[in-house]
């Protein structure tokens, strides 16, 4: 648990919270036992709860793992009482943790928000949250340009998996930021008695940050679907002129198949005492070739 001292507001940060911590909390502000409940469980859905002492809220950002290479949910608890903002996360959070660290030691940033309400800096959390999620997206841009190069170099095959994880991630992230807009109407629209009227236009602002996030991301889902359709495409006409080749040969091969069967039986056949029979049978098993591969021509199977 780390504390920041300002004016007006106190932030207590609880990375992985633990029952000492919860004990802490639940004696110094008297939260509802379901706060409390909510601090030691995950919530699957973000949600706005008001109590009568404070402003209880769940929120997810999307985190990428490296070892999937998808993003997943990191939930964010955070309660707003009179004067105190206290959050807590069991994932490490790069943004929050750095926001936190530079309101503790950094004089520039404490006199910014020195005279902060509570709401305030919750409304500069959220933001940054938010707007971190556009460096993500644009690292998704980076995947899908080198995909595109790829699957034009000629190697679809390979780009058939690269496509799927990169496809998982957009999707993994439209699934955690699209439930996010209707907390974010809540505190912009509703009128929380610890939210200052005047803040309203700012946390309104953050619908449309939300609006933004999404419709980045409704151009990568929409990238990534018209590229793996592309892709699909040039493997299947790929496919189609390997089946072709391979059908056009097995085609010409089928009637000198015919007649060497035919040479084969255990019967008298055609110049069989003549010492040049061989090569006389070669000659003729070629000139099949040839008419049958004119005949493919003149019917543009070819």
């Amino acid at each position: 648990m780390q504390i920041v001292k300002l004016n007006k507001t106190q932030w207590i940060d609880i990375a992985q919270p633990n029952a000492d911590d919860i004990l802490k909390i639940k004696k110094d502000f008297k939260l509802h036992p379901l706060i409390l409940e909510e601090f030691s469980t995950p919530t699957i859905r973000p949600k706005a709860l008001e109590y009568d002492n404070c402003l209880y809220l769940a929120i997810h950002i999307p985190l990428f793992d490296t070892t999937t290479k998808s993003s997943f949910p990191a939930e964010i608890d955070v309660v707003l009482t009179k004067n105190t903002l206290i959050t807590s996360h069991d994932h490490d959070i790069y943004q929050l943790t750095e926001f936190f660290k530079s309101l503790s030691v950094e004089v520039s940033k404490r006199e910014i928000f020195q005279d902060k309400s509570p709401a305030a800096i919750l409304y500069y959390l959220i933001e940054m949250l938010l707007e971190s999620c556009f460096p993500k997206m644009d690292h998704m841009v980076r995947k899908l340009e080198h995909i595109e190069d790829e699957i034009f170099c000629g190697h679809e095959k390979e780009m058939v998996f690269e496509i799927s994880v990169v496809k998982r991630d957009v999707l993994s992230f439209r699934r955690i930021i699209k439930p996010q807009r209707s907390v974010i109407e809540s505190l912009a629209q509703r009128e929380y008695k610890l939210i200052e009227k005047d803040l309203r236009p700012y946390y309104q602002d953050l619908v449309g940050t939300n609006i933004r996030v999404w419709n980045s991301l409704e151009n990568l889902k929409e990238t990534i679907e018209s590229l793996e359709e592309t892709n699909n495409s040039l493997l299947s006409n790929k496919l189609n002129l390997t089946m072709k080749v391979l059908t056009i040969f097995s085609a010409i091969m089928l009637p000198m198949t015919v007649y060497s069967n035919i040479m084969s039986m255990s019967t008298d056949i055609p110049l069989h005492n003549n010492p040049l029979a061989f090569w006389l049978h070669i000659i003729i098993l070629i000139l099949i070739s040839v008419i049958t591969i004119s005949i493919f021509k003149l019917k543009k199977w070819l």
